[in-house]
């Protein structure tokens, strides 16, 4: 039995993952819900995963995988995420810039619903440096762990992001941007 909260999560969870192929992070879920802070949403988590109905994926960021529905609720189908709308402006865009015609694509989705990624080199785990495109090497990576936008991989060198799951080897999956955010 879930309560009203849970149930509503573990529909927006699954509305999510269906429209845009990846778990919403804690912060789309308390404000799909209404919530204050972020603490509601992991003890929401926990009791759904307590009862059985999702399954956090160890040391990955939006991974959430929904195991089952309760009976009377149906299927991933059925689920809606009602409580967030984002304003989308529909249009053509490829996620590609006209200069990057000439290059060849980044990715490429085989039949095995996995991904592709050139895996562009190693990044220092505390001070961001830049990624070169020196390397011949590729990352098989799930389509749906991958938003849209063009992606590639890095080695994580360093120790210096243990505290936040992050070790020295880990391969970081980073979206292609002019300029980089904190």
């Amino acid at each position: 039995m879930l309560t009203p909260k849970q149930l509503e999560l573990l529909k927006y969870i699954a509305g999510h993952v269906r429209k845009k192929g990846v778990s919403p992070s804690f912060d789309e879920m308390k404000d799909a819900l209404g919530l204050k802070s972020k603490s509601g949403i992991h003890r929401l988590i926990t009791g759904l995963e307590e009862r059985g109905f999702i399954r956090r994926l160890p040391h990955r960021a939006r991974a959430l995988e929904i195991l089952r529905f309760p009976e009377n609720m149906g299927s991933l189908e059925q689920a809606d995420d009602k409580g967030f709308s984002p304003n989308v402006i529909e249009g053509g865009y490829d996620g590609r810039d006209d200069e990057d015609e000439d290059d060849d694509d980044n990715a490429e989705i085989p039949d095995n619903g996995m991904i592709n990624l050139p895996l562009y080199g190693r990044i220092a785990a505390g001070l961001p440096i830049e990624a070169m495109r020196n390397s011949g090497e590729t990352f098989d990576v799930p389509a749906s762990l991958l938003g849209a936008g063009e992606h590639y991989a890095l080695e994580v060198q360093g120790d210096s992001m243990i505290d936040a799951g992050i070790h020295d080897g880990d391969i970081a999956i980073v979206e292609h941007a002019d300029s980089a955010e904190t």
